[in-house]
């Protein structure tokens, strides 16, 4: 590693850092006693602190966002030669690169015929209720305006947002939320909560009996994650989300598909949807659009959904009147286009079914060796192990003895991730998402590090 910066700027920088900077999910008073950790460089799937101590990064960023490694010079000198040309404009003209990348995106997404740019997960999603309760306006003379979401999902962390969590703890503390969202069950078959053989179907029904008890004319749309991501690493069981997609044309409800962290290869597929047969009214995505290179968000829509906004030219208030000021940077379309460029010329697709492959055996493994571990699952490299103090009970383990299984790891010198501040009592589930680039080693020492926390946390 090559910093470029002396070791006295690195140490100013941890200073800066402590006396000035407001970390995410992060308790600051333990930065009374100890440095915070900055990151300087990175390459690949290595990253190096201002330490210079070496880590591995299993979780792509912290937060699934890193998708096609660290150091892309390519990315970087797109963003840089688009910024000279043009910076920016507002999204209400076009630019070459937003309409290049608009092009190019949809080519993934049969079906989907429309983008809409804003610059985080978060804004994405709102779009897609603004959206939704602009249409129950204007073809639905105010009725159908609810949004229902699921349990354990998240969409994330504006009010309007935390108002769709399925997370209390992530929502806890920041209300009161606006009104007109509703609650489904989660369909982690783990957690059972109906005692069926045919689980998946069994808890696409519990939508539908939501749905019949709030009044079918009042429900505007649905939006839930393809894998419930922070919520505990959730593949749907198998029947579900067939059920789902029925029930939403019967009730002639919009389905709306938050791709923020599976969205851009990281289940294996283009989007997480696309591993099940789903037809989606909204796709939202943002973390793996530019790999982190540049902040992009986009909401997808068909052209159905679109023509709903402009069947009334001569009405003023009829278009969608929203606007997203950072929508309108050219940086984030020009790396996503980039960064597509290299997930289809390194067959990263390919590559993250095979590396996901390997991760779940290595997972099924330790858990043959190791009780702690009650479930593995996931899909592509987006995995979770789900840690119990009791296989037969399935009591989830204590979630500071989780979180020392993350700093032991932590102290081997791999970054892997938990369920944080989520759901309580069940914040026992560790999480991995390293990069698409993954090699077999790569993948052999994150399950190696883990194999040895679990041995020296629980014996």
């Amino acid at each position: 590693m090559t910093l470029s910066f002396s070791q006295n700027d690195l140490s100013h920088a941890v200073e800066a850092d402590r006396n000035n900077v407001w970390h995410h999910l992060s308790q600051h008073k333990q930065y009374e006693t100890v440095d915070p950790r900055v990151f300087v460089e990175g390459k690949g799937m290595r990253l190096w602190d201002a330490t210079g101590k070496e880590f591995l990064d299993a979780v792509s960023g912290g937060v699934w966002t890193v998708n096609v490694g660290y150091g892309r010079e390519s990315i970087a000198n797109v963003i840089r030669d688009q910024l000279i040309k043009l910076n920016y404009w507002a999204g209400a003209g076009g630019t070459v690169p937003g309409a290049l990348f608009a092009e190019k995106l949809l080519t993934k997404m049969p079906g989907m015929s429309r983008v809409y740019y804003s610059n985080s997960g978060s804004e994405a999603n709102e779009k897609v209720y603004k959206m939704v309760r602009q249409i129950s306006v204007r073809h639905y003379k105010g009725k159908k305006n609810k949004i229902l979401f699921r349990d354990r999902d998240y969409h994330g962390t504006t009010i309007g947002t935390l108002a769709t969590s399925g997370q209390d703890q992530r929502a806890e503390q920041y209300g009161p939320f606006p009104e007109g969202f509703v609650r489904v069950p989660h369909c982690l078959e783990y957690r059972k909560q109906w005692d069926v053989e045919n689980y998946g179907e069994r808890a696409a029904d519990a939508i539908e009996e939501v749905i019949l008890r709030e009044g079918p004319d009042t429900i505007g749309a649905i939006v839930l994650e393809p894998v419930t991501a922070g919520g505990g690493v959730i593949t749907p069981p198998e029947g579900y989300w067939q059920r789902v997609q029925d029930i939403c044309r019967k009730y002639e409800i919009l389905l709306h598909i938050d791709e923020v962290v599976c969205g851009v290869g990281r289940t294996g597929t283009w989007f997480g949807y696309q591993n099940y047969g789903i037809e989606p009214d909204f796709v939202t995505m943002a973390k793996g659009v530019a790999s982190g290179y540049a902040a992009i968000s986009c909401t997808v829509t068909t052209e159905k959904v679109f023509d709903l906004f402009k069947d009334a030219p001569e009405d003023t208030m009829s278009f969608f009147r929203d606007i997203s000021t950072f929508g309108g940077c050219t940086a984030g379309p020009a790396a996503a286009l980039e960064n597509l460029r290299i997930i289809e010329d390194e067959q990263l697709l390919e590559n993250t079914i095979a590396m996901g492959d390997r991760l779940m055996d290595n997972l099924t493994t330790l858990m043959d060796k190791h009780a702690v571990i009650g479930d593995v699952r996931g899909k592509g490299l987006f995995c979770g192990a789900e840690l119990v103090a009791d296989r037969k009970t399935r009591e989830p383990m204590d979630e500071k003895k989780v979180a020392a299984v993350v700093a032991d790891v932590m102290g081997q010198g791999v970054i892997i991730g938990m369920t944080n501040r989520s759901i309580p009592k069940y914040n026992n589930t560790l999480c991995l998402s390293p990069a698409l680039i993954a090699k077999p080693d790569d993948i052999d020492r994150i399950t190696d590090a883990i194999d040895g926390a679990l041995t020296r946390v629980f014996g």
